[in-house]
Formats: structure tokens, C-alpha cells, sequence
């Protein structure tokens, strides 16, 4: 029976990285004790096929170029990622500014943010802190493209 919770775990991360936490919960129905998930998982995390390292910044990779920070940090923390390590995924990645001004340039790009229109501009907002950006980053970005316009 260990050998096939192993094999199953070997194909679940042949597919895609997983953090420790998420592949414990997938396996546990099929182990024959938590201990021996555990020792399952430690062994795997030895010979470095399971890094929750690897998984924050595959997904960081993968979401940065579409989400926001605070967005990023939920999704790593739903899935188990400790805080210092999303800490130091977020710190490693692209400047959140950078990335919220690609984000708005391909939804409002071709519409030009006209100072008077509260309504457009609410809507950019809304687009933005929905997609995790900070209230500051948002800020910053609508105020150099009205200074542009």
C-alpha cells in the first residue's frame, strides 16, 4: 500500500508542482496512517521532488502577469505556502506597479482616462483592486496616466 500512495504522488507531481499541504490532502484518504504520509512527504521533500518554494514561484510565474499582489499572496496562502516564503516569492517577482500598468494598458489602453469621467474612472479601479492590486499601486497608476493624458 505505501508504494502505491508513493506512485500516486509521484504522478500527481509528475503533472505539476504541489505544496506539501495540498499533496497531503490528496493523498490522505489513500495512506495507511499519517505518519506515514508524513514520512512519505519528507522523503519526497529530501530528494527535492516536493519544494513549496518551487510551487510559489511556478504559480507566481504563471498569475503575475494577470493578478496583483495581495491577489498572488491569497492564492499561495490558500494552498499552504508559509508567509515568509510568499514574502520572498513577491519580492523576487516584478514590481506590482509594473504589472498593474500592463494589466490596465491591455483592458483601458485604447480608452484614454479623461479627468472628469468618475465613472470610467471607477470602473478601472474596481477592475483593479478585483484583480489583487493595493489600493496605493492603483492610486499611482491612475494618477500618471491622467498626468500623461
Amino acid at each position: 500500500m505505501r508504494n502505491a500512495v508513493r506512485e500516486r504522488a509521484l504522478r500527481l507531481l509528475a503533472q505539476r508542482e504541489h505544496t506539501r499541504q495540498e499533496l497531503s490532502t490528496r493523498l490522505a484518504a489513500s495512506a495507511e496512517s499519517a505518519e506515514l504520509l508524513e514520512a512519505l512527504l519528507d522523503e519526497l521533500t529530501a530528494s527535492g521532488l516536493l519544494a513549496d518554494a518551487r510551487y510559489a514561484a511556478a504559480r507566481f510565474h504563471a498569475r503575475s502577469t494577470r493578478l496583483g499582489d495581495a491577489r498572488l499572496a491569497y492564492e499561495l496562502r490558500s494552498k499552504g505556502v508559509s508567509v515568509e516564503l510568499i514574502s520572498a516569492t513577491l519580492a523576487n517577482g516584478e514590481d506590482e506597479l509594473t504589472r498593474a500598468r500592463r494589466v490596465w494598458q491591455r483592458r483601458f489602453g485604447s480608452q484614454p482616462t479623461v479627468a472628469g469621467d468618475t465613472a470610467g474612472r471607477a470602473r478601472q479601479i474596481r477592475f483593479l483592486a478585483g484583480r489583487g492590486f493595493s489600493a496605493e499601486t492603483i492610486r499611482r497608476l491612475l494618477r500618471t496616466t491622467l498626468e500623461d493624458d
